[in-house]
């Protein structure tokens, strides 16, 4: 079983300000979103939990925000995404 980590992404183009996530063994443990729509994003953090960070990327990824290129389930996707590109560029 892999360490949790936790991760910290500022976002861009949304109310949302900063994702803070828990990652075990490719699956979110746990994750914070400050900013944007409260009660949207508690049902969004409810219902990625436990889930495959590919599987959310997957689904939330390039869901847009009436005229704005983004939104904040994009920005967790791109969150998890960045965390995936930092893990492969780790040599180990």
């Amino acid at each position: 079983m892999q360490k949790p980590e936790t991760i910290e992404y500022k976002t861009f183009g949304t109310c949302s300000k900063l994702i803070r996530m828990t990652i075990s063994d490719n699956k979110i443990e746990s994750s914070e979103i400050i900013g944007g729509c409260n009660g949207n994003l508690k049902g969004i953090q409810k219902l990625i939990k436990g889930m495959d960070i590919d599987e959310v990327i997957e689904k939330l990824g390039g869901i847009c925000c009436g005229d704005k290129p983004t939104s904040c389930p994009d920005q967790i996707a791109r969150c998890l995404t960045a965390y995936k590109t930092s893990k492969q560029d780790v040599k180990i």
